[in-house]
C-alpha cells in the first residue's frame, strides 16, 4: 500500500490575529509532493490549523484523485487539541469549527479510509511550520 505524509501547520500571530497555515505532502522516503501555505485573515491558531487540514486532503485528493481510498495517508500535527477532535478524543467547544470538522469528517470518510492523525513535535513539523512562518512574516 502507498503511503503518503501530510504535514499540516497552523498559527495566528496574537491567537487570535493574521492567520496562516502549510501544508507538506511528501512520499515514504520523504521526498516532497506538493506544498501549499495560504494567509486567512483573522484567525485562532486552531482555525487556521482545521483550514490546513480541509486543503491538506483536498490537496492529496487533486493528486490522487480515487486513489487515496487505497493509499495509507498519516496527517501530522503539532497542535494537540486539534488532533483529539478530530479522532474524537475532545469534544468540540468552538462552534466556528463544526463546518470544517464535518468537511473533514465527510472527507474521511468518502476518500481516506487509512488516515491515521498522529500529534508530531514541532520540529519534526518543521516544514510546514516554516511555511507558516513565511506567510505571516511577509504580512506583517
Amino acid at each position: 500500500m502507498q503511503k503518503v505524509l501530510c504535514s499540516v501547520a497552523g498559527d495566528a500571530k496574537g491567537n487570535p490575529g493574521p492567520g496562516a497555515f502549510g501544508v507538506c505532502v511528501t512520499n515514504e522516503g520523504g521526498e516532497m509532493i506538493a506544498e501549499v501555505a495560504r494567509e486567512i485573515g483573522n484567525a485562532s491558531a486552531d482555525f487556521a490549523t482545521y483550514n490546513g487540514v480541509m486543503v491538506g486532503l483536498q490537496t492529496l485528493v487533486e493528486l490522487y484523485d480515487t486513489k487515496t481510498t487505497a493509499m495509507s495517508v498519516e496527517l501530522c500535527l503539532d497542535n494537540e487539541l486539534v488532533k483529539k477532535q478530530l479522532n474524537a478524543e475532545l469534544p468540540l467547544h468552538d462552534p466556528g469549527l463544526v463546518p470544517m470538522f464535518m468537511e473533514i469528517h465527510n472527507n474521511r470518510v468518502t476518500a481516506f479510509p487509512n488516515l491515521t492523525i498522529i500529534l508530531v513535535t514541532a520540529d519534526k513539523n518543521a516544514s510546514a511550520q516554516q511555511l507558516v512562518k513565511e506567510v505571516l512574516d511577509a504580512k506583517a
